[in-house]
């Protein structure tokens, strides 16, 4: 009798063994899955640049970052806090208050084999260094024959603020986009941000990276170390089918807080964001225009030769038989951004000008769905 107890015991021992695995495995699962979304805690946009940056110098000692405040400081919005500790003065090199100055050093740091990155202490003050950017950065690999190549990362934040008045409010996307040779790309999340710069940092292009002053307290995921994107790529941010919103930068969240409005209404738009502004991606453009076949372009840069124009210009000359309706701009008026809340807002594109122009090339009500 006790030879028949022991080997139920021993029975019921064996049965249970794989259900306490199992158990121990669900547990076990439980936390990767805790310690995995713990590693991929939400971040500012600052923070992800940082990240890049820091990434980058670790990566390749010929990676270097100059500009105003950049070292002890950590820069203006904190891009580089710390760096300086870590990979000392010359690699992160505080400047005199002298874009030219300091640009033409990064353009002739880059020609003998350094990847420097040249922060604006505001994009605005960029406009002294025009001359280091257009006629060296831009146009160096054609007129050396292709001797020198300036691997050169222009970096900053740039746009409308909050009451920063007009000096410190500009959108200098327009003001570049015609100097040969450079790559201009303008970042909006926090994910995008961190694997757009480390591209731009490795490429070996001059690259104009373009950060909005009120995106760096964005929150969201960024990437791994090895996670890199593509500098000539749009991203698709909703797909639709009643009309195609082209957008970059700032910009797309106020187009997102309109689709939301949309959506509710009974629309269905298509948003993408453009993040390369020079060149453009028009295999993504194209898909979406043959799509849709209505097109809205919302930027918060000048109407007046800005990057709305141009795309506007691209999509009439190659696609105009592919449009049932002309392409609408809604961009920031040609005047200088005031101070006052109320006029600066008046300047620059908001969520109900987006909703008014959906109506008006879509229809007053929204299409009826099959």
């Amino acid at each position: 009798m006790l030879a028949s107890r022991n080997m139920r015991a021993s029975g019921a021992r064996v049965a249970a063994a794989p259900a306490q695995r199992a158990i121990l495995a669900a547990r076990s699962g439980r936390r990767a899955s805790l310690a995995a979304k713990a590693q991929k805690k939400e971040i500012m946009m600052w923070e992800a640049l940082r990240e890049a940056i820091d990434e980058e110098m670790e990566r390749d000692p010929t990676v270097c970052v100059m500009g105003e405040d950049v070292g002890h400081y950590g820069g203006s919005y904190k891009c580089t806090l710390g760096l300086y500790k870590k990979y000392g003065d010359m690699r992160v090199l505080d400047t005199p208050i002298c874009e030219n100055g300091f640009m033409g050093m990064g353009v002739g740091a880059a020609m003998t084999g350094l990847r420097p990155i040249v922060e604006g202490m505001n994009m605005g003050f960029l406009l002294l260094a025009f001359n280091q950017i257009s006629n060296n950065c831009g146009m160096l690999h054609y007129t050396s024959g292709g001797q020198f190549k300036t691997p050169l990362v222009i970096r900053g934040p740039g746009g409308v603020g909050r009451q920063l008045g007009a000096e410190h409010s500009q959108r200098l996307e327009s003001y570049f986009q015609s100097i040969p040779g450079v790559q201009l790309v303008a970042v909006s999340t926090v994910r995008n941000a961190k694997a757009l710069l480390k591209a731009a940092i490795r490429s070996d292009n001059p690259i104009i990276f373009f950060e909005h002053v009120l995106l760096y307290n964005v929150k969201g995921e960024a990437g791994d170390k090895d996670e890199v994107a593509c500098l000539e790529r749009a991203e698709v941010v909703r797909e639709g089918t009643d009309v195609s919103i082209f957008t970059y930068s700032r910009m797309r969240y106020v187009v997102m807080q309109a689709v939301n409005e949309l959506v509710k209404q009974g629309y269905n738009p298509e948003v993408v964001d453009l993040i390369s502004l020079k060149p453009f991606d028009m295999e993504t453009i194209s898909k979406s225009v043959k799509k849709t076949r209505k097109v809205i372009i919302v930027e918060e840069c000048m109407k007046t030769g800005g990057i709305g124009a141009s795309l506007s210009a691209v999509i009439h000359e190659s696609l105009f038989n592919e449009l049932d309706h002309e392409v609408v701009r809604l961009s920031s008026q040609d005047v200088p951004t005031a101070y006052a809340y109320e006029l600066e807002a008046a300047t620059i594109v908001q969520s109900s000008q987006v909703v008014d122009a959906v109506h008006k090339i879509v229809g007053a009500t929204a299409p009826v769905r099959a």
